[in-house]
Protein backbone atom coordinates (compact mmCIF):
# COMPACT_ATOMS: atom_id res chain seq x y z
CA UNK A 1 0.00 0.00 0.00
CA UNK A 2 1.23 3.50 -0.82
CA UNK A 3 2.88 5.71 1.80
CA UNK A 4 -0.15 8.03 1.85
CA UNK A 5 -2.13 5.29 3.64
CA UNK A 6 0.77 4.20 5.85
CA UNK A 7 0.90 7.76 7.21
CA UNK A 8 -2.60 7.40 8.71
CA UNK A 9 -2.51 6.28 12.34
CA UNK A 10 -4.55 3.16 13.04
CA UNK A 11 -8.03 4.05 14.29
CA UNK A 12 -8.01 1.54 17.14
CA UNK A 13 -4.51 2.59 18.27
CA UNK A 14 -5.06 6.34 18.66
CA UNK A 15 -8.50 7.56 17.62
CA UNK A 16 -7.76 11.28 18.07
CA UNK A 17 -4.60 11.16 15.95
CA UNK A 18 -6.32 8.95 13.37
CA UNK A 19 -9.09 11.55 13.05
CA UNK A 20 -6.63 14.40 12.47
CA UNK A 21 -4.66 12.29 9.99
CA UNK A 22 -7.78 11.55 7.96
CA UNK A 23 -8.77 15.24 7.91
CA UNK A 24 -5.31 16.19 6.64
CA UNK A 25 -4.47 13.29 4.31
CA UNK A 26 -7.85 13.43 2.57
CA UNK A 27 -7.19 17.14 1.93
CA UNK A 28 -10.25 18.41 3.80
CA UNK A 29 -8.45 20.97 5.97
CA UNK A 30 -5.15 22.64 6.66
CA UNK A 31 -3.88 24.55 9.66
CA UNK A 32 -3.60 28.33 9.48
CA UNK A 33 -1.51 31.02 11.15
CA UNK A 34 -4.69 32.08 12.97
CA UNK A 35 -4.54 30.09 16.20
CA UNK A 36 -7.60 27.95 16.78
CA UNK A 37 -8.96 28.38 13.25
CA UNK A 38 -8.70 26.03 10.28
CA UNK A 39 -8.52 26.41 6.53
CA UNK A 40 -11.27 24.38 4.91
CA UNK A 41 -9.73 23.12 1.68
CA UNK A 42 -11.77 22.92 -1.56
CA UNK A 43 -12.66 19.25 -1.09
CA UNK A 44 -13.80 19.84 2.49
CA UNK A 45 -15.74 22.93 1.46
CA UNK A 46 -17.41 20.98 -1.37
CA UNK A 47 -18.87 18.62 1.26
CA UNK A 48 -20.18 21.63 3.20
CA UNK A 49 -21.65 23.10 -0.01
CA UNK A 50 -23.48 19.83 -0.64
CA UNK A 51 -24.90 19.90 2.89
CA UNK A 52 -25.80 23.56 2.55
CA UNK A 53 -27.54 23.03 -0.79
CA UNK A 54 -29.72 20.15 0.46
CA UNK A 55 -30.70 21.82 3.73
CA UNK A 56 -31.31 25.18 2.09
CA UNK A 57 -33.82 23.58 -0.26
CA UNK A 58 -35.59 21.93 2.67
CA UNK A 59 -35.76 25.23 4.58
CA UNK A 60 -37.22 27.04 1.58
CA UNK A 61 -39.81 24.30 1.04
CA UNK A 62 -41.11 25.12 4.53
CA UNK A 63 -41.31 28.85 3.81
CA UNK A 64 -38.05 30.10 5.31
CA UNK A 65 -36.17 33.00 3.75
CA UNK A 66 -32.44 33.67 3.90
CA UNK A 67 -31.02 36.99 5.09
CA UNK A 68 -27.77 38.31 6.52
CA UNK A 69 -27.19 39.89 9.93
CA UNK A 70 -24.15 41.96 11.01
CA UNK A 71 -21.05 40.24 12.37
CA UNK A 72 -20.67 42.58 15.35
CA UNK A 73 -22.92 43.01 18.39
CA UNK A 74 -22.67 46.07 20.68
CA UNK A 75 -22.14 45.06 24.30
CA UNK A 76 -25.30 46.86 25.44
CA UNK A 77 -27.37 44.83 22.97
CA UNK A 78 -25.78 41.54 24.01
CA UNK A 79 -26.59 42.30 27.65
CA UNK A 80 -30.33 42.79 27.13
CA UNK A 81 -31.14 39.12 27.82
CA UNK A 82 -29.07 38.25 30.93
CA UNK A 83 -29.48 34.45 30.89
CA UNK A 84 -28.44 34.34 27.26
CA UNK A 85 -25.27 36.40 27.63
CA UNK A 86 -24.23 34.51 30.75
CA UNK A 87 -24.16 31.28 28.76
CA UNK A 88 -21.79 32.69 26.15
CA UNK A 89 -19.62 35.05 28.22
CA UNK A 90 -16.61 32.70 28.54
CA UNK A 91 -16.39 32.24 24.75
CA UNK A 92 -17.00 35.79 23.52
CA UNK A 93 -14.35 37.57 21.43
CA UNK A 94 -14.37 41.35 21.90
CA UNK A 95 -13.46 44.17 19.50
CA UNK A 96 -12.19 47.21 21.41
CA UNK A 97 -10.51 49.29 18.69
CA UNK A 98 -11.46 50.41 15.20
CA UNK A 99 -9.03 52.12 12.84
CA UNK A 100 -6.58 52.56 15.69
CA UNK A 101 -9.10 54.35 17.91
CA UNK A 102 -10.67 53.07 21.10
CA UNK A 103 -14.37 52.35 20.54
CA UNK A 104 -16.92 54.15 22.69
CA UNK A 105 -18.58 50.77 23.24
CA UNK A 106 -16.87 47.46 22.70
CA UNK A 107 -18.48 44.96 20.36
CA UNK A 108 -18.41 41.20 20.34
CA UNK A 109 -17.95 39.10 17.24
CA UNK A 110 -21.23 37.21 17.10
CA UNK A 111 -21.21 33.89 18.96
CA UNK A 112 -24.85 33.51 17.81
CA UNK A 113 -27.41 36.01 16.53
CA UNK A 114 -30.51 35.90 18.74
CA UNK A 115 -30.08 39.46 19.98
CA UNK A 116 -29.47 40.82 16.47
CA UNK A 117 -32.63 39.20 15.22
CA UNK A 118 -34.63 40.46 18.19
CA UNK A 119 -33.37 44.00 17.63
CA UNK A 120 -34.60 43.70 14.03
CA UNK A 121 -37.88 41.97 14.92
CA UNK A 122 -38.77 44.84 17.25
CA UNK A 123 -38.74 47.20 14.26
CA UNK A 124 -40.72 45.10 11.80
CA UNK A 125 -43.34 43.21 13.87
CA UNK A 126 -46.45 45.31 14.48
CA UNK A 127 -49.46 43.04 13.91
CA UNK A 128 -50.41 39.36 13.89
CA UNK A 129 -50.51 39.81 10.12
CA UNK A 130 -46.70 40.11 10.18
CA UNK A 131 -46.40 36.62 11.66
CA UNK A 132 -44.97 34.09 11.31
CA UNK A 133 -41.53 35.40 10.38
CA UNK A 134 -39.39 32.50 9.15
CA UNK A 135 -35.77 33.53 8.66
CA UNK A 136 -32.44 31.75 8.23
CA UNK A 137 -28.86 32.82 7.65
CA UNK A 138 -25.70 31.01 6.52
CA UNK A 139 -22.72 32.67 8.18
CA UNK A 140 -19.70 32.36 10.44
CA UNK A 141 -19.65 32.77 14.20
CA UNK A 142 -16.76 33.08 16.65
CA UNK A 143 -16.41 31.26 19.97
CA UNK A 144 -13.10 31.48 21.78
CA UNK A 145 -12.59 27.77 22.37
CA UNK A 146 -9.58 26.78 24.46
CA UNK A 147 -9.13 23.39 22.79
CA UNK A 148 -9.81 23.12 19.07
CA UNK A 149 -10.03 20.23 16.62
CA UNK A 150 -10.84 20.31 12.87
CA UNK A 151 -14.60 20.58 12.24
CA UNK A 152 -15.50 19.64 15.83
CA UNK A 153 -14.38 22.75 17.70
CA UNK A 154 -12.93 25.83 16.07
CA UNK A 155 -12.83 29.48 17.05
CA UNK A 156 -14.43 30.40 13.74
CA UNK A 157 -17.37 28.21 12.79
CA UNK A 158 -19.35 27.92 9.58
CA UNK A 159 -22.98 27.29 10.33
CA UNK A 160 -26.63 27.92 9.62
CA UNK A 161 -28.97 29.54 12.13
CA UNK A 162 -32.72 29.80 11.75
CA UNK A 163 -34.73 32.37 13.72
CA UNK A 164 -38.51 32.54 13.69
CA UNK A 165 -41.32 34.47 15.39
CA UNK A 166 -44.88 33.18 15.85
CA UNK A 167 -48.31 34.33 16.91
CA UNK A 168 -48.90 31.50 19.38
CA UNK A 169 -46.98 29.22 21.68
CA UNK A 170 -48.35 26.18 19.87
CA UNK A 171 -47.09 27.39 16.50
CA UNK A 172 -43.62 28.07 17.89
CA UNK A 173 -43.35 24.66 19.53
CA UNK A 174 -44.50 23.01 16.30
CA UNK A 175 -41.83 24.95 14.39
CA UNK A 176 -39.15 23.87 16.88
CA UNK A 177 -40.04 20.22 16.34
CA UNK A 178 -40.54 20.58 12.58
CA UNK A 179 -36.99 21.85 12.11
CA UNK A 180 -35.63 19.13 14.39
CA UNK A 181 -37.33 16.58 12.14
CA UNK A 182 -35.71 18.11 9.05
CA UNK A 183 -32.32 17.76 10.73
CA UNK A 184 -33.07 14.18 11.75
CA UNK A 185 -34.18 13.15 8.26
CA UNK A 186 -31.15 14.82 6.68
CA UNK A 187 -28.70 13.09 8.98
CA UNK A 188 -30.30 9.69 8.63
CA UNK A 189 -31.01 9.79 4.89
CA UNK A 190 -28.02 11.77 3.57
CA UNK A 191 -25.26 11.46 6.17
CA UNK A 192 -26.16 7.83 7.02
CA UNK A 193 -26.01 8.66 10.73
CA UNK A 194 -28.35 6.72 13.08
CA UNK A 195 -28.91 9.65 15.41
CA UNK A 196 -30.76 9.73 18.73
CA UNK A 197 -33.28 12.56 19.01
CA UNK A 198 -34.49 14.01 22.28
CA UNK A 199 -34.80 16.94 24.65
CA UNK A 200 -31.94 18.48 26.62
CA UNK A 201 -32.19 18.62 30.40
CA UNK A 202 -32.72 21.96 32.14
CA UNK A 203 -29.01 22.03 32.99
CA UNK A 204 -27.88 21.41 29.40
CA UNK A 205 -30.43 23.47 27.45
CA UNK A 206 -29.39 26.52 25.39
CA UNK A 207 -28.89 29.75 27.36
CA UNK A 208 -32.17 31.69 27.34
CA UNK A 209 -34.29 28.84 25.93
CA UNK A 210 -37.36 27.29 27.55
CA UNK A 211 -36.62 24.00 25.81
CA UNK A 212 -33.79 22.65 23.66
CA UNK A 213 -34.14 19.62 21.38
CA UNK A 214 -31.04 17.84 20.13
CA UNK A 215 -29.67 15.44 17.53
CA UNK A 216 -27.08 13.16 19.18
CA UNK A 217 -24.77 11.08 16.99
CA UNK A 218 -22.50 8.37 18.34
CA UNK A 219 -18.99 8.25 16.91
CA UNK A 220 -17.04 5.05 16.21
CA UNK A 221 -15.31 5.31 19.60
CA UNK A 222 -18.59 5.66 21.50
CA UNK A 223 -18.37 9.41 22.13
CA UNK A 224 -21.38 11.65 21.54
CA UNK A 225 -21.43 14.51 19.07
CA UNK A 226 -24.25 17.04 19.39
CA UNK A 227 -24.99 17.34 15.70
CA UNK A 228 -27.80 19.90 15.63
CA UNK A 229 -30.17 21.69 18.01
CA UNK A 230 -33.58 23.35 17.87
CA UNK A 231 -34.70 25.75 20.61
CA UNK A 232 -38.06 26.99 21.81
CA UNK A 233 -37.66 30.38 23.52
CA UNK A 234 -41.22 31.13 24.53
CA UNK A 235 -41.54 34.92 24.66
CA UNK A 236 -38.66 35.60 27.06
CA UNK A 237 -36.54 37.35 24.44
CA UNK A 238 -39.58 39.26 23.16
CA UNK A 239 -40.26 40.62 26.64
CA UNK A 240 -36.61 41.56 27.18
CA UNK A 241 -36.48 43.43 23.87
CA UNK A 242 -39.97 44.89 23.98
CA UNK A 243 -41.22 43.10 20.87
CA UNK A 244 -45.03 43.36 20.77
CA UNK A 245 -47.73 42.85 18.17
CA UNK A 246 -51.41 43.70 17.95
CA UNK A 247 -53.25 40.38 18.21
CA UNK A 248 -56.56 39.37 16.59
CA UNK A 249 -58.44 40.93 19.53
CA UNK A 250 -56.61 44.22 18.98
CA UNK A 251 -54.56 43.80 22.15
CA UNK A 252 -50.79 43.97 22.49
CA UNK A 253 -49.08 40.63 22.96
CA UNK A 254 -45.53 39.21 22.92
CA UNK A 255 -44.70 36.82 20.04
CA UNK A 256 -43.13 33.37 20.54
CA UNK A 257 -39.68 32.59 19.23
CA UNK A 258 -37.48 29.71 18.01
CA UNK A 259 -33.96 29.21 16.75
CA UNK A 260 -32.19 26.18 15.31
CA UNK A 261 -28.80 25.41 13.79
CA UNK A 262 -26.23 22.97 12.45
CA UNK A 263 -22.54 23.46 11.69
CA UNK A 264 -19.56 22.00 9.86
CA UNK A 265 -19.16 19.61 12.79
CA UNK A 266 -21.46 17.37 10.72
CA UNK A 267 -18.38 16.77 8.54
CA UNK A 268 -16.54 15.64 11.66
CA UNK A 269 -19.42 13.27 12.40
CA UNK A 270 -19.13 11.75 8.93
CA UNK A 271 -15.41 11.14 9.40
CA UNK A 272 -15.65 9.67 12.91
CA UNK A 273 -18.60 7.42 12.08
CA UNK A 274 -17.80 6.00 8.64
CA UNK A 275 -14.09 6.36 7.88
CA UNK A 276 -11.42 3.68 8.40
CA UNK A 277 -7.68 3.03 8.42
CA UNK A 278 -7.47 3.64 4.67
CA UNK A 279 -8.87 7.17 5.02
CA UNK A 280 -12.12 8.97 4.40
CA UNK A 281 -15.40 7.15 3.67
CA UNK A 282 -18.32 9.26 2.43
CA UNK A 283 -21.97 8.31 1.95
CA UNK A 284 -22.79 8.71 -1.76
CA UNK A 285 -25.64 11.17 -1.11
CA UNK A 286 -23.22 13.70 0.38
CA UNK A 287 -20.01 12.93 -1.56
CA UNK A 288 -18.98 15.74 -3.96
CA UNK A 289 -17.41 13.16 -6.31
CA UNK A 290 -19.15 9.81 -6.64
CA UNK A 291 -16.90 7.96 -9.08
CA UNK A 292 -13.13 8.25 -9.51
CA UNK A 293 -12.01 6.91 -12.89
CA UNK A 294 -8.43 5.66 -13.23
CA UNK A 295 -6.93 4.81 -16.63
CA UNK A 296 -4.02 2.39 -16.28
CA UNK A 297 -1.20 3.12 -18.72
CA UNK A 298 -1.18 5.55 -21.63
CA UNK A 299 -3.17 3.61 -24.22
CA UNK A 300 -5.18 6.21 -26.14
CA UNK A 301 -8.12 3.81 -26.53
CA UNK A 302 -8.27 3.34 -22.75
CA UNK A 303 -8.17 7.08 -22.09
CA UNK A 304 -10.85 7.68 -24.72
CA UNK A 305 -13.08 5.02 -23.14
CA UNK A 306 -12.58 6.47 -19.66
CA UNK A 307 -13.69 9.89 -20.95
CA UNK A 308 -16.71 8.29 -22.62
CA UNK A 309 -17.73 6.53 -19.39
CA UNK A 310 -17.29 9.75 -17.41
CA UNK A 311 -19.56 11.64 -19.81
CA UNK A 312 -22.26 8.98 -19.61
CA UNK A 313 -22.13 9.12 -15.81
CA UNK A 314 -22.16 12.93 -15.69
CA UNK A 315 -25.15 13.00 -18.05
CA UNK A 316 -26.98 10.89 -15.45
CA UNK A 317 -26.07 13.31 -12.67
CA UNK A 318 -23.30 11.09 -11.26
CA UNK A 319 -20.30 13.31 -10.50
CA UNK A 320 -16.88 12.04 -11.59
CA UNK A 321 -13.16 12.67 -11.43
CA UNK A 322 -10.61 11.34 -13.92
CA UNK A 323 -7.13 10.76 -12.53
CA UNK A 324 -4.84 11.41 -15.51
CA UNK A 325 -1.85 12.23 -13.29
CA UNK A 326 1.62 10.72 -13.77
CA UNK A 327 1.37 8.88 -10.43
CA UNK A 328 1.66 5.09 -10.33
CA UNK A 329 -1.57 3.03 -10.44
CA UNK A 330 -0.95 1.84 -6.87
CA UNK A 331 -0.64 5.40 -5.61
CA UNK A 332 -3.80 6.42 -7.49
CA UNK A 333 -5.75 3.54 -5.94
CA UNK A 334 -4.53 4.44 -2.44
CA UNK A 335 -5.26 8.14 -2.95
CA UNK A 336 -8.77 7.30 -4.15
CA UNK A 337 -9.35 5.37 -0.93
CA UNK A 338 -7.88 8.13 1.26
CA UNK A 339 -10.20 10.71 -0.31
CA UNK A 340 -13.24 8.51 0.17
CA UNK A 341 -14.72 8.47 -3.32
CA UNK A 342 -17.62 5.98 -3.02
CA UNK A 343 -16.61 4.13 -6.21
CA UNK A 344 -13.55 3.91 -8.38
CA UNK A 345 -13.40 2.49 -11.89
CA UNK A 346 -10.14 1.01 -13.15
CA UNK A 347 -9.49 0.39 -16.83
CA UNK A 348 -6.31 -0.94 -18.47
CA UNK A 349 -5.48 -2.23 -21.97
CA UNK A 350 -6.30 -5.86 -21.13
CA UNK A 351 -9.62 -4.82 -19.55
CA UNK A 352 -10.40 -2.80 -22.67
CA UNK A 353 -9.80 -5.79 -24.92
CA UNK A 354 -12.12 -7.86 -22.70
CA UNK A 355 -14.83 -5.19 -22.78
CA UNK A 356 -14.75 -4.87 -18.97
CA UNK A 357 -13.85 -2.49 -16.15
CA UNK A 358 -13.13 -3.11 -12.47
CA UNK A 359 -15.36 -1.22 -10.03
CA UNK A 360 -14.13 -0.94 -6.43
CA UNK A 361 -16.47 -0.08 -3.55
CA UNK A 362 -14.95 2.26 -0.97
CA UNK A 363 -17.04 0.97 1.94
CA UNK A 364 -15.96 -2.68 1.64
CA UNK A 365 -13.05 -2.40 -0.87
CA UNK A 366 -14.75 -5.19 -2.84
CA UNK A 367 -13.71 -5.43 -6.50
CA UNK A 368 -16.39 -6.15 -9.12
CA UNK A 369 -15.80 -6.94 -12.79
CA UNK A 370 -18.42 -5.31 -15.02
CA UNK A 371 -18.93 -5.21 -18.80
CA UNK A 372 -19.05 -1.87 -20.58
CA UNK A 373 -22.77 -2.36 -21.23
CA UNK A 374 -23.57 -2.84 -17.53
CA UNK A 375 -21.53 0.04 -16.09
CA UNK A 376 -24.37 2.54 -15.74
CA UNK A 377 -26.84 0.20 -14.06
CA UNK A 378 -24.16 -1.30 -11.80
CA UNK A 379 -22.87 2.10 -10.66
CA UNK A 380 -26.38 3.23 -9.70
CA UNK A 381 -27.05 -0.04 -7.89
CA UNK A 382 -23.76 0.12 -5.97
CA UNK A 383 -24.20 3.74 -4.90
CA UNK A 384 -27.60 2.90 -3.41
CA UNK A 385 -26.17 -0.16 -1.71
CA UNK A 386 -23.20 1.75 -0.24
CA UNK A 387 -25.52 4.40 1.21
CA UNK A 388 -27.67 1.73 2.88
CA UNK A 389 -24.67 -0.30 4.04
CA UNK A 390 -23.00 2.68 5.73
CA UNK A 391 -26.18 3.48 7.65
CA UNK A 392 -26.80 -0.12 8.68
CA UNK A 393 -23.17 -0.62 9.69
CA UNK A 394 -23.22 2.53 11.83
CA UNK A 395 -26.57 1.54 13.34
CA UNK A 396 -25.31 -1.92 14.27
CA UNK A 397 -22.20 -0.48 15.92
CA UNK A 398 -24.19 2.19 17.76
CA UNK A 399 -26.72 -0.33 19.06
CA UNK A 400 -23.87 -2.53 20.30
CA UNK A 401 -22.72 0.38 22.49
CA UNK A 402 -26.08 1.30 24.07
CA UNK A 403 -26.39 0.21 27.70
CA UNK A 404 -28.97 0.57 30.46
CA UNK A 405 -28.16 0.87 34.18
CA UNK A 406 -30.62 0.30 37.03
CA UNK A 407 -28.26 1.21 39.89
CA UNK A 408 -25.49 3.74 40.45
CA UNK A 409 -22.94 0.97 40.88
CA UNK A 410 -23.95 -0.52 37.55
CA UNK A 411 -23.76 2.92 35.93
CA UNK A 412 -20.25 3.47 37.33
CA UNK A 413 -19.12 0.04 36.12
CA UNK A 414 -20.43 0.67 32.59
CA UNK A 415 -18.91 4.17 32.51
CA UNK A 416 -15.52 2.73 33.45
CA UNK A 417 -15.52 -0.45 31.36
CA UNK A 418 -17.57 0.38 28.27
CA UNK A 419 -17.66 2.99 25.52
CA UNK A 420 -21.01 4.35 24.41
CA UNK A 421 -24.25 5.73 25.85
CA UNK A 422 -25.81 4.66 29.14
CA UNK A 423 -29.55 5.02 29.59
CA UNK A 424 -31.24 5.34 32.99
CA UNK A 425 -34.63 6.06 34.48
CA UNK A 426 -34.08 9.53 35.93
CA UNK A 427 -36.07 11.61 38.41
CA UNK A 428 -35.34 14.90 36.64
CA UNK A 429 -33.45 16.43 39.57
CA UNK A 430 -30.37 18.38 38.48
CA UNK A 431 -28.48 17.30 41.60
CA UNK A 432 -28.68 13.66 40.45
CA UNK A 433 -27.51 14.65 36.98
CA UNK A 434 -24.55 16.53 38.47
CA UNK A 435 -23.75 13.61 40.78
CA UNK A 436 -23.39 11.31 37.78
CA UNK A 437 -21.01 13.75 36.11
CA UNK A 438 -18.93 14.11 39.27
CA UNK A 439 -18.74 10.34 39.78
CA UNK A 440 -18.16 9.25 36.17
CA UNK A 441 -17.41 12.26 33.95
CA UNK A 442 -20.48 11.49 31.80
CA UNK A 443 -22.94 14.25 30.93
CA UNK A 444 -26.59 13.90 29.98
CA UNK A 445 -27.09 13.77 26.23
CA UNK A 446 -30.86 13.89 25.95
CA UNK A 447 -34.20 12.81 27.37
CA UNK A 448 -35.81 10.39 24.93
CA UNK A 449 -39.50 11.12 24.46
CA UNK A 450 -40.10 7.80 22.69
CA UNK A 451 -39.80 5.75 25.88
CA UNK A 452 -41.60 6.02 29.20
CA UNK A 453 -39.65 5.96 32.45
CA UNK A 454 -40.29 3.16 34.92
CA UNK A 455 -39.23 2.45 38.47
CA UNK A 456 -36.92 4.65 40.50
CA UNK A 457 -33.98 6.95 39.83
CA UNK A 458 -30.74 4.98 40.51
CA UNK A 459 -29.16 8.02 42.17
CA UNK A 460 -31.73 9.19 44.73
CA UNK A 461 -34.37 6.45 44.69
CA UNK A 462 -37.23 8.82 43.84
CA UNK A 463 -39.81 8.00 41.20
CA UNK A 464 -38.31 8.19 37.72
CA UNK A 465 -39.83 10.67 35.26
CA UNK A 466 -37.59 10.42 32.19
CA UNK A 467 -35.58 7.94 30.16
CA UNK A 468 -32.27 9.75 29.73
CA UNK A 469 -29.05 9.02 27.87
CA UNK A 470 -25.61 9.88 29.29
CA UNK A 471 -22.26 9.75 27.55
CA UNK A 472 -18.86 11.28 26.94
CA UNK A 473 -18.84 14.06 24.39
CA UNK A 474 -16.80 16.05 21.91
Amino acid sequence: MADIVKEITKRDVDFATWYTDVCKKSDLVDYSSVKGSMIIRPYGYAIWEKMQSILDQEFKKTGHQNLQMPMFIPESLLNVEKNHVAGFAPEVAWVTHGGGELLEERMCVRPTSEVLFCDHFKKIIKSYRDLPLLYNQWCTIVRWEKTTRPFLRSREILWQEGHTMHETKEEAIAETKRMLKIYEDFQRNYLALPVIVGKKTEKEKFAGAEATYTIEAMMYNGYALQNGTSHYFGNGFAKAFGIEFLNRNQKLEYPYQTSWGVTTRMIGALIMTHSDDHGLVLPPKIAPILVNLIPIGKDEKVIEKINEIAKLLEDKGITTNIDNSEKSPGFKFAESEVKGYPLRIELGSRDYENNTVTIVRRDTLEKIMVTFEDIMSKVSELLDDIQANLYNRALERRNSMLYEAVSLDEFKYLAKEKSGFIKINWCGDTSCEEHIKEETGLKSRCITEEETATGKCPICGKKALYKTYFGRQY
